[in-house]
């Protein structure tokens, strides 16, 4: 099928409803994604021409009473996809739901007539600057796509449309979807949000911030605990406590070689966590503008670690500055608009903080979160890695703490940490329990991908 776009801004390759999984016509998505890198050459043959029922010439009908529904819903899709104007190709109108969900996607990424109303005209989107419409705007999206997709949409308005301020606006607040994303927006607004607003954004933050801790917090604490567990040692184990490793380590000079065995005379075992505090732990987190969405997921984490009595916790934020938020960490709402989203990057200044807290180095984990774009000294910085390090730190980088995917980061400061034996690599939030479980048992680090942690 071949297609006249001449004039016409087809929708993006990410356009949100194409990711809709429900392909079912009444429930008001386009089903499967269907774009012009999908049609092949053999799709260009094997279709009709448009309006036409026939065959295709030299081809064998289609079989089966669904052949022309196909058609149809073919047609369908790409008129969702390229916009309209009349000028796609497709000979389509569509009507009811489908116009409706096509009125909402073209006043985002563009359609109909521009200006003076001439088709083949340069399109623009069309949301405006009212509060009132794109409130209306954002209800029709979230009536006829899911809950995913609204929220690419949301930030797509956000990013193409400048449409920011507005979310600075309670009623605006009130009509959104509220994700991670969302919550890096707001927080970067935080310094100019009126009074007026603050109660309904931290409302907001505190939906995504529950959502969070809700699916993070009981798998954390009960990975955290087996491994504050694990980590101590005791030499009187019960039977089902012996670590069979370690114990086969420490008697490999009672070897009996007549009879291929070892005689354990010491036993190793896994100890059980008293009540006192086994470790420390420090979370050092970039709130650079590109870390928004590892600040929200760090601040709940570091909520959820300082729930722990076994744990001592700290949290620090940095950019050009350092702030440290541990008094505030049992609310990771608090923590969230503590932070100032934006500005440089100081990693050597904020480590040198961290450093300054360490008491008992061989019960220390400290996790950076940051891209590792440094602002500051570079060669301070790993050298006060490599201190830490020495001292017995266990020192681990994580690029992003987030399920964006993989992140922009500085690779010769990555390449220089791992050379001192400090990790780094992007981790998602479902990730990050093991990570933590494994620095706390100094056992190697699951890196996820080695390519990200060179």
């Amino acid at each position: 099928m071949t297609t006249n776009t001449a004039g016409t801004a087809p929708r993006p390759a990410h356009d949100p409803y194409a990711s809709a999984a429900d392909d079912t016509v009444n429930a008001g998505t386009i089903g499967p994604a269907i774009g012009p890198a999908d049609v092949t050459e053999a799709d260009t043959a094997n279709t009709p021409t448009i309006g036409s029922t026939s065959a295709p010439a030299g081809g064998s009908a289609r079989s089966g009473p669904s052949a022309g529904a196909l058609d149809n819903e073919r047609l369908r899709r790409w008129r969702l996809v390229l916009g309209g104007d009349g000028e796609e190709g497709t000979g389509r109108t569509l009507a009811g739901r489908d116009a409706a969900m096509d009125a909402a996607l073209t006043a985002l990424y563009g359609g109909g007539a521009g200006p003076g109303g001439r088709a083949g005209s340069r399109r623009s989107a069309g949301l405006g600057a009212s509060a009132p419409s794109v409130a209306r705007w954002l209800g029709d999206i979230r009536t006829y796509f899911p809950s995913t997709v609204v929220q690419v949409m949301q930030r797509d308005a956000i990013d193409r449309l400048g449409l920011s301020t507005l979310l600075l606006e309670p009623e605006m607040l009130e009509a959104v979807e509220a994700d991670v994303h969302l919550v890096g927006t707001l927080l970067s607004l935080n310094k100019a949000m009126p009074e007026t607003t603050k109660e309904t954004a931290r409302a907001v933050v505190r939906k995504v911030v529950d959502d969070l801790e809700k699916r993070l917090a009981a798998r954390t604490r009960t990975t955290l605990t087996g491994a504050l567990d694990r980590s101590a040692r005791t030499e009187r184990p019960r039977h089902h406590d012996i670590d069979w490793n370690r114990t086969i380590r420490a008697n490999l000079g009672n070897y009996l070689p007549e009879h291929g065995t070892v005689v354990p005379e010491r036993l190793i075992g896994y100890g059980r966590a008293a009540r006192s505090v086994k470790k420390d732990v420090i979370l050092c987190i970039d709130q650079s503008g590109s870390m928004a969405a590892s600040v929200v997921h760090a601040s709940v984490f570091g909520a959820v670690l300082a729930s722990m009595r076994t744990l001592r916790t700290r949290l620090v934020v940095f950019d050009t500055a350092v702030v440290d938020l541990t008094d505030q960490i049992d609310d990771p709402v608090d923590v969230l608009f503590g932070t100032r989203l934006g500005g440089g990057t100081d990693i050597n200044r904020a480590l040198a903080h961290c450093q300054s807290r360490i008491t008992r180095p061989a019960d220390t984990v400290v996790v950076l979160i940051s891209d590792l774009y440094e602002g500051g000294i570079r060669d301070e910085m790993l050298k006060r890695v490599a201190a830490m390090k020495a001292a017995g730190v266990q020192f681990v980088a994580l690029l992003a703490l987030s399920d964006e995917g993989a992140p922009a980061y500085d690779r010769d400061h990555a390449a220089a940490l791992g050379a001192l034996g400090a990790p780094a690599f992007a981790c998602t939030p479902d990730l990050f329990p093991e990570v933590m479980a494994a620095a706390i048992e100094k056992r190697p680090i699951p890196v996820p991908d080695r390519e990200t942690a060179r």
